[in-house]
């Protein structure tokens, strides 16, 4: 006897969460708050590249950790995207980016789209599908 709730599939109550982000400038790297939110809002991560695949990987760690890096506030805490400015990790992921010539008072980025492993807590994002773009300058204007 086939059962009355057969191919029916139940209601998902979790919320999708958005597009993972990695935005590459001179300066820092920025991991907006759906990457934070993938990983589980990680105190500290570990950045991991894979030469031949030209990828970048981002997973939660502990602060003891070899290599780990300051990354997220708690869930509630963390308003905004992650910004790292650890110069060691730019040049290491920047290598992988070629940024524009960006015009006076502008900055130049390359941002690429993740792929999103919650149940690995692992973000992964491949250089080969950034876009490059430039960017108005945030913050206090520099004194002429």
């Amino acid at each position: 006897m086939a059962s009355l709730l057969q191919g029916f599939e139940e209601v998902q109550l979790v919320k999708p969460v958005g597009k993972t982000v990695l935005t590459v400038t001179d300066s820092a790297i920025r991991f907006n708050k759906a990457t934070a939110e993938v990983l589980g809002f990680p105190a500290y991560v570990k950045v991991l590249i894979n030469d031949k695949t030209r990828q970048i990987a981002v997973t939660p760690t502990t602060a003891k950790a070899d290599n780990a890096i300051k990354f997220s506030k708690t869930e509630g805490k963390q308003a905004a995207s992650v910004s790292i400015k650890e110069a060691t990790l730019i040049e290491a992921v920047k290598a992988y980016f070629t940024l524009p010539e960006a015009p006076e008072g502008e900055i130049a980025y390359q941002s690429v789209n993740g792929t999103a492993y919650p149940e690995s807590k692992t973000v992964i994002f491949d250089a080969a599908n950034a876009t490059a773009g430039t960017m108005k300058r945030r913050g206090r204007k520099k004194a002429a």
